[in-house]
């Protein structure tokens, strides 16, 4: 399909809620818990809570809207099954993201209740490694996926990214 065809494209609040989140999830990353004895400094747990609950709020606003008033820019002739991993892919980041914060979220109230060198904590912990792991993974993917169809030139690419804009042929 070429770009010509590909009419869909999606908000500017769309895009700015996409690579918002690009550069909160960075910062995240960036500024993760590397030891759980951090949490005995109050300020940066509260900070932690704060940042977790206001990251969430915000994956709710970009899910909703992104439901209820953007459509998919994949071609409609892509087969089927490419549409169907497209789909499992975006919903599986939402799911792992809200995990992500729902787990962090535990392990500080399982450290808040003085359990922090427990069986309880180290499986919290694993858990929401295993969460971010998979969640790499999805982005991994989802970035692929995004360079496959900018090779493919059929406006997937250019109807969210902001640079390196197709050219119609």
């Amino acid at each position: 399909m070429s770009l010509e065809k590909n009419k869909s494209h999606y908000s500017k609040f769309a895009k700015l809620l996409h690579w918002g989140f690009v550069i909160l999830f960075v910062y995240g990353v960036a500024k993760q818990v590397d030891n759980i004895n951090q949490l005995e400094d109050i300020a940066f747990f509260r900070f932690e809570i704060y940042f977790a609950l206001i990251f969430l709020f915000l994956l709710s606003i970009r899910f909703i809207y992104m439901k209820k008033t953007q459509r998919s820019s994949i071609p409609d002739d892509t087969p089927r099954v490419q549409k169907m991993a497209a789909k499992f892919v975006h919903n599986g980041m939402y799911i792992l993201l809200a995990a992500t914060v729902f787990s962090g979220l535990l392990i500080g109230l399982i450290f808040s209740l003085n359990l922090k060198n427990t069986l309880v904590i180290n499986i919290t912990i694993r858990i929401h490694e295993i969460v971010i792991n998979l969640l790499y993974f999805l982005i991994l993917i989802h970035v692929i996926a995004a360079i496959y169809h900018r090779l493919k030139k059929d406006g997937v690419w250019s109807s969210m990214v902001p640079f390196l804009r197709e050219k119609k042929d």
